[in-house]
């Protein structure tokens, strides 16, 4: 009987071969964790600039979105008539405020979610301006121009009877134009106007929001309702045709 023997070569590593995989998977990591690093970075930056501008939206509201082709939303100052005094104010009434309709921001889980950036950093609110420094630098979002764009509008016009006749020296102390808007801290205000002679009125001072103007004609209690948009930084213009022939 006749015996084989066979013989079996087994190859591994040398070691210079397993410090160079080492060395190799150790820079492929290094790689992929600054990819990693840079890829949430930018998502917390996108995350964050998109919440500053939905703050921005519960304090002065969307512009984009329209109801029956006017401008419908006005978020915080539209309802108060006032910047908030800070942002747990978007979300809990500041002082039991009549005109308060929040919460306009979203507060998340936790409560606080609307108070800090995506990287944990407390966000920066002063006048018009909000601001993120989570980063390392300023993510900045304007709410306005000026706080006075917001605050301080004018809605004027002019008013004529259904003759187009202006009311004259005789008939303007019988003409009343009223507004109502709230006063910035939770209660509401009524400016009340005489137009001129020939039937011009301005009314100063209105925060931005959707208004209503009435025109009284008072010997006869006769009423005027008008619906009216005050943006920022404009002058809302309403000239009116009294439905009755009064002068």
């Amino acid at each position: 009987m006749q015996l084989s023997l066979v013989r079996r070569e087994y190859r591994g590593f040398t070691l210079v071969e397993l410090v160079i995989m080492i060395v190799v998977i150790g820079i492929l990591a290094t790689i992929a964790t600054r990819e990693m690093s840079g890829t949430i970075e930018d998502a917390h930056w996108e995350n964050t600039k998109k919440e500053l501008d939905q703050l921005a939206f519960a304090i002065v509201g969307n512009p984009d979105i329209y109801v029956g082709g006017a401008r419908s939303d006005f978020g915080y100052v539209g309802d108060v008539g006032g910047l908030p005094s800070d942002l747990n104010a978007l979300v809990t009434n500041p002082g039991s405020y009549a005109t308060w309709d929040g919460p306009y921001a979203d507060s998340g889980t936790s409560g606080t979610e609307h108070l800090s950036d995506a990287w944990g950093t407390a966000y920066t609110y002063t006048d018009t301006l909000l601001r993120s420094t989570g980063s390392g630098s300023n993510i900045d979002k304007l709410l306005a121009n000026s706080s006075s764009d917001l605050l301080s509008n004018t809605i004027s016009g002019t008013i004529v009877d259904a003759g187009r006749d202006i009311p004259g020296s005789v008939y303007r102390d019988s003409l009343q134009v009223r507004l109502t808007y709230p006063n910035g801290s939770g209660g509401s205000t009524t400016a009340i106007v005489n137009p001129s002679s020939d039937g011009w009125f301005s009314i100063s001072s209105i925060p931005v929001g959707n208004r209503t103007l009435q025109v009284i004609y008072i010997p006869n209690s006769d009423t005027a309702t008008y619906a009216i948009g005050v943006l920022p930084g404009r002058t809302a213009r309403l000239d009116i045709v009294f439905p009755a022939d009064l002068w």
